[in-house]
């Protein structure tokens, strides 16, 4: 490898152990993450990095693509030129990335493909949760709470996102059965920065909601800047939200957020099935990790994912 791609790796890749090149026997798991702007990808690329410094046996690189498609694809070439062990994947579409992470696969590199799918079976396994599941939830967590009359938002997350196509049809098929509920939608990107903007947007248009169901609890946060920032008190929307990270604990203790469907980082379960394909054993194609709905009731119970 010459100096300017050697400079080229250190720029696009973080290391939190050694180096790929490093001259020794250590299986290398590599995460290619979509970014590290969203707190819940962030969380699960140091929960993998954690999880693998319990292995003196293996080491650890990761890359941010920044949320730009075409970075992450480079990326996942370079580890794939580095001849990594394990390339855990989270893309931000499902379709773009699919070329080259059958070229990882083909390459005998072990793949797993963590929480947002993609179109191709040329990879390990498959690690998520049921996504459609997690809408149908907050969809009858809602509903039942209007008593089937009302004006709900739903916030969306990236549009090319399997995760959000599937959340998106499960929230939706369940509101549909409500013909007293009108459902609105926005899209925030899974960022609370894009969901403040959207939301400050409607708040000045006059659009009034009686519920919310934001795909991510980072979204929900920025709901509630510009609901505070109108002097609008968050306790009167009932609002929804997905991950279940501290802060969605804190506003479900203080009443300003409703729920949050506990939706696991997976880390820990990609590196024990990390480890198993470096035995040499056999894993299933698709590995469900389960979800559950955090209310008031039971938020003493749970501990939030990060």
């Amino acid at each position: 490898m010459d100096v300017f791609k050697r400079l080229l790796l250190l720029t696009v890749i973080l290391v939190f152990s050694v180096p790929v090149l490093a001259a020794d026997d250590r299986a290398v798991i590599a995460f290619a993450q979509d970014t590290m702007k969203n707190d819940f990808r962030k969380a699960q690329v140091f929960e993998v990095r954690d999880a693998v410094a319990k292995h003196p046996q293996l080491s650890f690189v990761y890359s941010d693509a920044q949320g730009q498609t075409s970075l992450l694809i480079r990326q996942i070439e370079t580890f794939i030129r580095e001849k990594v062990d394990v390339l855990v994947v989270g893309t931000n579409d499902e379709n773009a990335v699919v070329p080259v992470i059958a070229k990882a696969h083909k390459a005998g590199i072990k793949v797993i493909i963590l929480d947002r799918g993609v179109n191709g079976s040329d990879y390990t396994t498959f690690i998520n949760s049921d996504n459609v599941k997690i809408g149908t939830i907050a969809g009858e967590y809602i509903a039942k709470r209007l008593n089937g009359q009302g004006t709900v938002l739903l916030f969306e997350g990236i549009q090319t996102a399997d995760v959000t196509q599937l959340r998106s049809k499960g929230f939706s098929d369940e509101i549909a059965k409500y013909q007293g509920i009108k459902l609105i939608k926005r899209t925030g990107n899974y960022l609370r920065k894009d969901a403040l903007l959207e939301m400050e947007k409607l708040v000045r248009a006059g659009i009034h909601v009686d519920a919310i169901f934001a795909e991510s609890d980072s979204m929900l946060s920025g709901v509630r800047v510009v609901l505070n920032r109108h002097t609008i008190d968050p306790k009167s929307i009932i609002m929804v939200g997905c991950d279940y990270v501290s802060e969605a604990r804190d506003a479900i203790r203080k009443g300003t957020q409703t729920a949050s469907v506990l939706f696991p980082l997976g880390g820990k379960m990609t590196v024990e099935v990390a480890l198993k394909v470096l035995a040499k054993e056999t894993v299933p194609k698709h590995i469900l990790i389960p979800v559950k709905l955090i209310t008031k009731e039971t938020v003493e119970d749970e501990a939030p994912i990060f």
